[in-house]
């Protein structure tokens, strides 16, 4: 079952995993909210874990940064390792107003810079969507908890520090909500795959604001965001 990234052995990882960036969120994640936990990879340092929530089988790796790395991770999960669902946990930049730092953002789609999904010699431009049964889950559990939340498109971009300012405000006039780094290939993957992908991001700064959570808020304070993902979880983890 072993992979070039992944060490986990057959049955190791939960049939749905959550994956954020960053693989000591993913600890956290996993020390904070499962039980029982085993840690199934430590390869590249791209930390994996398995443990329960509220009784259910779940898993939370992290997926790196960038659109090839999660692509990867992604298809690696859902491919060699049968997971049916995986959850994106991210931080993202607002590019819209009306997006405030800590607010919750569901990618109903995704719009990009990249050139990732030449690979499948498509006749014209893929789009990118979610699965709506994950992005319905997600939506009435933030309801139901009242966290601020967006749902609608993000851009996923290869580039962090653009050369040219003033790109992001541009896809923000197309009411693109904000900018990250990975749901495109995550999308593009579990297409491809016929797996179902959601990605759930967390407002870390803004084109409108000055504030901007710190390295230690984005690793342990998106609790909401979380939680959220998880009961999305609950629901596809024993399919």
């Amino acid at each position: 079952m072993k992979t070039f990234h992944n060490e986990a052995e057959e049955g190791q990882i939960g049939k749905a995993v959550l994956m954020p960036g960053d693989p000591l969120r993913a600890r956290y994640i996993a020390e904070t909210y499962l039980t029982d936990v085993v840690c199934y990879n430590k390869v590249r340092g791209m930390n994996g874990y398995t443990g329960y929530y509220e009784g259910k089988k779940i898993s939370v790796q992290g997926s790196g940064m960038g659109i090839p790395s999660m692509g990867i991770y992604a298809y690696e999960l859902y491919h060699t390792y049968g997971v049916n669902a995986i959850i994106r946990v991210g931080t993202a930049g607002a590019i819209r107003e009306e997006v405030a730092v800590g607010d919750i953002i569901m990618a109903m789609g995704c719009c990009t810079n990249s050139n990732f999904a030449s690979q499948y010699h498509l006749p014209g431009s893929f789009a990118p969507i979610a699965d709506f049964g994950l992005l319905k889950a997600a939506a009435d559990e933030a309801e139901k908890v009242k966290a601020p939340y967006h749902v609608g498109n993000v851009l996923s971009s290869d580039v962090f520090y653009e050369d040219q300012q003033g790109e992001k405000a541009q896809w923000a006039k197309m009411g693109v909500l904000v900018q990250e780094m990975e749901t495109l290939s995550l999308y593009t993957t579990a297409a491809r795959a016929g797996k179902k992908a959601l990605s759930i991001l967390t407002a870390g700064s803004s084109l409108h604001s000055d504030r901007a959570l710190t390295n230690e808020e984005r690793e342990q304070k998106l609790d909401m965001m979380i939680r959220c993902a998880l009961h999305v979880a609950l629901w596809k983890a024993e399919e």
